[in-house]
């Protein structure tokens, strides 16, 4: 096997697991949001929006999150901000009042 097959297997292996942890973590949200550089779980979100003559910069700021990078030695983390002038979709994966899930 040659070092770029081992590479290749490497990193599929790293996407499985990371694909795996999400669906395992995926309820425990209230908030999907996805920009284009990834995609973030959390379970607070608060969004502006700034008018520019040629386009609008987004701040985002979440707290409680997990974010898609297979990377990262940890993927929780306590808050993130992010400036954006690119699309940002905010999927809404429960409502706020509504209990979180249980474990049984």
């Amino acid at each position: 096997m040659s070092h770029t097959d081992e590479l290749d297997e490497y990193e599929a292996e790293l996407e499985l697991r990371l694909r795996r942890e999400y669906n395992d973590v995926y309820p425990m949200f209230s908030y999907c949001v996805l920009t284009q550089e990834t995609t973030y779980l959390c379970n607070h979100l608060e969004r502006n929006i700034t008018a520019h003559p040629s386009y609008p910069l987004f701040h985002v700021v979440m707290e409680d999150v997990w974010v898609w990078d297979k990377n990262r030695p940890s993927r929780i983390i306590p808050r993130v901000e992010v400036d954006t002038t690119q699309d940002v979709t905010v999927e809404i994966l429960r409502p706020a009042d509504a209990p979180e899930p249980s474990d049984g």
